[in-house]
């Protein structure tokens, strides 16, 4: 049954990973013992809950926007609170960890094609187990949790809701929260083990056709090739498994969403010119922050897909995950400017 949420309840209410990404330019991802070389350096945000929340900043949401999360006692925690008062991001749930860094990835990002390869230190984002929450205090209409797979705290075992996330995005659930969540793209077998317990207590769920595959177990990309009825039948699956409103995956050749009313639509990605892509990191936060948007303001399915097609389109612009971001309007208008792609799948 669907979780009845309040009218009265707005913004969004995001925790997670807060990660400080470098992202380094190469021009190819060298073997063992060989050399690349780079060609530029950028700082930028990382993590479910950052990029999400300062997406929507700079698409121009209206509602509350909140984090929720631990960062260390270093000058990168200071920066992620600073930078979120400076977007009107409320870092009121963010605590900082005396004697813990905080999280940062190394985004090695190849010049051709944007292809990236992540080296990870979990910092202070280890122990954060969303304990220092007070929903009560909250008057958030969405809870937003990510990533499930790289939070250690939050992926370990709960007696009664089989993890810790899915006990924390049960509670939320009781405080009047709409849930959410997203995860990250690992080559593992903890999938069914830690996202499985979660989609039990999801309202949405927006992930990558790799990331539906590993948690449902269908095959979705043959030989390379998109296989569309394995798309709808992972979709089909996750309401199966546990959620409850609706289901978005998205993939390069464009995005799938399905409502638990049975509506189905299948959006197209952009046909954008050779080199407009700089760097597709961020761009899976940036759909789910469109598609989010959208869910918020109770936007029809097309529009909430078309809305976090865009966003990713505007964020492949720029190599960090969020400085590619642009108003609503401006990232609407990317379709008028490139149109609909040919769907080669």
């Amino acid at each position: 049954m669907n979780q009845e949420v309040p009218n009265n309840r707005s913004g969004l209410l995001a925790g997670g990973n807060w990660i400080i990404d470098q992202v380094k330019m190469i021009d190819v991802y060298p073997g063992h013992e060989q050399l690349a070389n780079i060609s530029g350096q950028s700082q930028g945000t990382g993590g479910s809950p950052y990029n999400v929340l300062l997406d929507l900043a700079k698409l121009g949401a209206s509602f509350p926007l909140v984090g929720a999360g631990l960062v260390g006692q270093d000058a990168l925690g200071e920066y992620i609170i600073d930078d979120c008062r400076s977007n009107n991001i409320d870092p009121s749930f963010i605590s900082v960890s005396p004697g813990t860094s905080t999280s940062y990835t190394d985004v090695m990002t190849e010049i051709e094609g944007g292809r990236r390869t992540f080296f990870h230190n979990r910092g202070a984002n280890a122990t954060w187990n969303g304990s220092d929450i007070n929903f009560s205090a909250s008057n958030a209409k969405i809870f937003h949790l990510g990533y499930l797979l790289l939070l250690d705290a939050i992926d370990a075992e709960d007696s009664e809701y089989g993890t810790v996330g899915a006990a924390l995005l049960a509670k939320a659930r009781s405080a009047g929260f709409k849930t959410s969540i997203d995860v990250v793209s690992e080559d593992s077998e903890r999938f069914s083990k830690i996202i499985g317990p979660a989609l039990k207590q999801v309202d949405y769920c927006i992930l990558n056709e790799i990331e539906a595959s590993k948690v449902t177990g269908v095959e979705v990309r043959r030989d390379g090739k998109l296989i569309e009825e394995g798309i709808e039948e992972a979709s089909s699956k996750l309401f199966e498994l546990g959620v409850t409103d609706l289901v978005a995956i998205h993939f390069p050749e464009g995005a799938y969403g399905e409502k638990s009313s049975g509506e189905k639509l299948r959006q197209g990605s952009l046909a954008l010119p050779k080199g407009y892509i700089k760097g597709a990191a961020g761009a899976g936060d940036a759909f789910c922050s469109g598609v989010l948007y959208g869910v918020h303001e109770d936007w029809p399915l097309e529009k909430c897909l078309l809305t976090g097609t865009c966003a990713a389109t505007a964020c492949m612009s720029d190599p960090t995950c969020t400085d590619g971001l642009r108003s609503l309007e401006e990232c609407l208008a990317l379709v008028d400017e490139f149109g609909i792609g040919e769907d080669e799948s």
